[in-house]
């Protein structure tokens, strides 16, 4: 399923590097040593807003104003790294953005949105619940909504599999965390694009595991909760459109607990020095608990944000798992 054309993602890239720089994808030898692969790290904590999710909302964003279709404001749903996206993009063409989040958000997620000039609304029990939410402030408010899958948000974060498979192309696997899903079908697309034989696979958290159910099931499966402290990938309504891509590119979904997501988040600090939040660290957490299933490949990591907020990592780098 093709969801964008070569010359979009060419475009798509274009726009994103007026503000975000292609981002560092290095090869860690301490974490050579620790999993028995050749790894790499894709550094998407190193954009503007510590987070792949930077890259959608440029392109969303800059799209409708291209096409002489910018609203008088939009609206979105977020547990912050999407927001954060979603208001930057909207402060480059002068438009209000209102971001609605969950009860119990991150702090320094909300603060970060409002800081790049994002209406913040704290409403719903969790991501699913502020989705519906923001559906009915866009129809008050006569603002556009702006979903978590789109495929202009799914070209911009693409940028990032364009830059990875170009400067690492015998990449044998890739672990992707997968939330809403922007991610791994980028990654998809992009690979089947490039004509790149690379594995993809998805990763998820135990407590959140509607992508891996649907996986297994052959349709999407939704679940009552989502309980991990990993917010990026507390998502418990799968997508239709994403869930097919998934489906169909790629090769398995695997699970992971918080405190194997904890212990990724120590042994990324340790071996490499970079701040990383639960969801990015869940594909070490895979290869990890899975080590020989990956044994001397070249496997890539995409370490997807570093928006964690300092109490809940003082509690990772402590030794402990933080709740949920």
């Amino acid at each position: 399923m093709e969801l964008f054309t070569r010359s979009e993602l060419d475009e798509a890239a274009q726009i994103v590097q007026e503000t975000v720089l292609p981002t560092p994808a290095y090869s860690w030898p301490l974490l050579a040593r620790r999993t028995g692969a050749d790894v790499v790290v894709k550094h998407e904590n190193h954009t503007p807003t510590g987070s792949f999710k930077a890259r959608g909302g440029l392109v969303f964003v800059e799209n409708l104003r291209r096409r002489g279709a910018l609203p008088q404001g939009i609206v979105t749903a977020t547990r912050g790294n999407h927001g954060q996206s979603i208001a930057m993009g909207a402060g480059r063409v002068g438009i209000p953005a209102a971001i609605v989040v969950p009860e119990g958000n991150s702090v320094g997620k909300n603060d970060a949105m409002a800081a790049f000039g994002g209406e913040v609304i704290v409403a719903g029990c969790d991501f699913d619940d502020s989705r519906a939410i923001a559906l009915e402030l866009a129809a008050e408010r006569g603002y556009q909504f702006v979903p978590s899958f789109h495929r202009d948000l799914v070209a911009g974060v693409a940028t990032y599999a364009l830059e990875l498979f170009t400067t690492h192309p015998d990449l044998d696997v890739v672990l992707v965390p997968i939330g809403m899903g922007s991610g791994i079908c980028g990654l998809i697309s992009v690979r089947d694009m490039l004509g790149r034989k690379t594995e993809i696979i998805g990763v998820v958290a135990e407590g959140a595991a509607a992508i891996s159910k649907s996986f297994e099931a052959g349709r999407p499966v939704p679940t009552l909760t989502a309980r991990t402290f990993a917010d990026g990938v507390a998502c418990r309504e799968p997508q239709p459109e994403a869930f097919n891509i998934i489906k169909s590119g790629a090769s398995d979904v695997l699970k992971v607990s918080d405190r194997e997501i904890a212990e990724a988040m120590r042994a990324l600090y340790t071996d490499t020095h970079n701040l990383v939040e639960g969801a990015g660290a869940a594909p070490l957490a895979a290869l990890l608990k899975h080590q020989s299933r990956f044994a001397g490949k070249k496997v890539g990591l995409i370490q997807t944000g570093a928006n964690i907020d300092l109490h809940a990592f003082a509690e990772v780098l402590d030794g402990r798992t933080p709740a949920c």
